[in-house]
């Protein structure tokens, strides 16, 4: 079988319940169960702050599954994958009579810590498979187009068919990407150092890398934060939210194809720096448009979502070259994708409270119609990550491509 569906067919289940777990959950909580959002919002932050400062001891765990067999790692998939259902399952259906937030608190926690075994498990995977750069871009861009197939899922099935509905697929699906997995090439793997935690972080290559991505990640992170701000009161198209979100993930997703071939003729730095490029190029776009310019808005997320593709492919495939030449490979893909994961959390929230406040300094708030609100709203939308993209792109440039000649 083909190493790439084998492999990436986990990244659509896993992806698929991460968008109700961060988009759906507070709405539903809020409207069906009447949590006041203030208590909602604490228990979310303390929740999401544990599971991204638990990612590293994950990694160091996984590499010590990597290192026994085959058969002990799928048997922690499987675990990790009925925890992820039962905590999913209990905080979407809550039992009724009981405390609500203490129980959304527990549940959440177990299924954030059940998603980040499986998520860093299935990156570390990919990772130790190895290869030449395009055949790293060709294994990532697997598990991220799938991944978006999954947001895309996940994104129309529970307002067409219901929470419940969606549950079932997300089992079904669940079910048969681990049956997968169990026929996708195993890695070698060696034991890892006993003090590997710190390891990663000592590597100088990755600190430039995961300068880079903190920068573009973040850069990402503004616009999906402020996207429903922005289409219905700046654009004032209310109601064309699914048109334009799945204008954008579909271009991510279509676009994979191209930036791996790419890669074969650029590699991967150069194919990753066009991507960001093209990211400037059409949130500087977006920050000249106004009411009435769906249209033109449309176009933007095609070719936003197009840089997406390079976004998801490449870093990825980047990482598990600094693994391999650090001669980490086989040994420590669980810590450095641990590392990883807990910088690319961090940069949701460090856009959220960079933006929002930005915001509010310019006196915008939700619903507001005044021009100059609605001016600072498109250019923080379209600006700032300009700017954050900018630095990214600078970044990369300067302490990795200027410095690593040659595709």
């Amino acid at each position: 079988m083909n190493a790439g569906p084998s492999y990436g067919a986990l990244g659509l289940p896993l992806a698929f319940v991460a968008l109700p777990l961060y988009v759906l959950l507070p709405n539903h909580y809020a409207t069906r169960y009447g949590v006041p959002l203030a208590a909602l919002g604490a228990v979310l932050l303390g929740a999401r702050a544990l599971d991204a400062l638990t990612d590293p001891f994950i990694g160091r765990l996984v590499d010590g599954w990597f290192a026994g067999s085959r058969t002990r790692l799928l048997g922690v998939a499987w675990i990790a994958s009925v925890a992820l259902v039962l905590g999913s399952a209990g905080l979407f259906f809550p039992p009724a009579g009981v405390p609500l937030l203490p129980w959304c608190l527990a549940t959440l926690t177990v299924t954030y810590l059940a998603y980040s075994v499986l998520g860093v498990l299935h990156q570390s995977w990919g990772a130790r498979l190895g290869g030449d750069e395009r055949a790293r871009a060709r294994i990532v861009a697997w598990r991220e187009g799938l991944a978006l197939a999954g947001v895309l899922l996940a994104s129309v099935l529970p307002s067409l068919a219901g929470l419940e509905a969606a549950g079932v697929v997300f089992v079904g699906t669940l079910a048969a990407a681990l049956a997968l997995l169990a026929r996708a090439p195993w890695p070698p793997a060696r034991p890892a150092p006993a003090s590997s935690l710190a390891l990663p972080l000592a590597t100088p290559a990755f600190r430039r890398l995961l300068g880079v991505n903190l920068a573009n990640g973040i850069a990402a992170a503004v616009p999906a934060t402020l996207v429903l701000f922005y289409v219905r009161d700046h654009l004032q198209a209310p109601g064309r939210e699914a048109l334009f979100l799945g204008a954008y993930f579909a271009a991510g997703a279509l676009s994979m194809p191209l930036w791996v071939r790419g890669v074969g003729r650029f590699g991967l730095a150069r194919s990753w720096l066009a991507g960001m490029v093209l990211a400037i190029a059409s949130f500087g776009w977006a920050a000249g448009l106004g009411p009435g310019d769906a249209a033109a808005f449309v176009a933007v997320c095609v070719a936003s979502g197009c840089a997406l593709g390079a976004d998801l492919a490449l870093p990825g495939a980047l990482l598990a070259g600094v693994i391999r030449e650090a001669g980490h490979a086989g040994r420590l893909e669980g810590g450095y994708f641990g590392w990883w994961n807990l910088a690319t959390k961090l940069n949701l929230a460090l856009a959220a409270g960079l933006a929002l406040p930005l915001l509010g300094a310019f006196g915008y708030t939700p619903g507001e119609r005044d021009a100059g609100a609605q001016r600072a709203l498109a250019v923080v939308y379209g600006g700032l990550p300009c700017l954050l993209k900018g630095a990214a792109a600078a970044l990369l440039y300067r302490h990795w491509i200027r410095i690593r000649p040659g595709p």
